[in-house]
């Protein structure tokens, strides 16, 4: 429990071959099914205060009532993912804390010193997230996502399905 941020609620794995890491989450972790996005539409996004075209693959998956998030960003665009990448890290890269006030828990961040590494939406102003630069070591950025929309359903939705997931259809294509 952060007594910033609350609990964790995702651990985000940037990864270089998203279908090779679902594979291995299946097989050998047992973790599914997935809902995969293979070219995540974000409204806008942000690197470091500058516009960037970042694309990116995601998959989602919960073990328990932690969700897994699978990134593989698909071009060379500026982002935190392409930053941990090139430092050479593939794997943990960041844990997210999710919130239904966004804007409160953003201004509380900022106040305390927090810098945004990248920040964004998707599906709307209730679908935004910011990664804080915050990474010591890897696997410690910070990431606050807003939930009160239908991300926050959406996400729920993943955690029922996970719940009683027999290992059939594991792979779930969303988009």
């Amino acid at each position: 429990m952060s007594r910033i941020f609350g609990s964790v609620c995702q651990n985000g794995y940037v990864v270089r071959d998203i279908h090779a890491a679902m594979k291995h989450w299946i097989e050998v972790m047992g973790v599914g099914p997935w809902f995969y996005i293979e070219d995540v539409k974000t409204d806008w996004f942000k690197h470091r205060g500058a516009a960037s075209d970042m694309k990116m693959s995601v998959a989602l998956a919960n073990s328990g009532d932690l969700q897994i998030e699978l990134i593989q960003q698909l071009n060379d665009a500026p982002s935190m993912y392409k930053e941990f990448l090139d430092a050479g890290h593939e794997g943990l890269q960041h844990m997210s804390y999710w919130t239904e006030d966004y804007q409160g828990l953003y201004d509380k961040a900022i106040s305390l010193g927090y810098v945004v590494g990248h920040e964004g939406s998707i599906g709307g102003e209730k679908g935004r997230f910011a990664y804080f630069d915050t990474q010591a070591h890897p696997g410690t950025i910070v990431e606050i996502s807003d939930i009160s929309g239908t991300k926050g359903r959406t996400f729920a939705h993943i955690r029922k399905v996970a719940q009683n997931w027999d290992g059939s259809d594991p792979i779930r294509t969303f988009g």
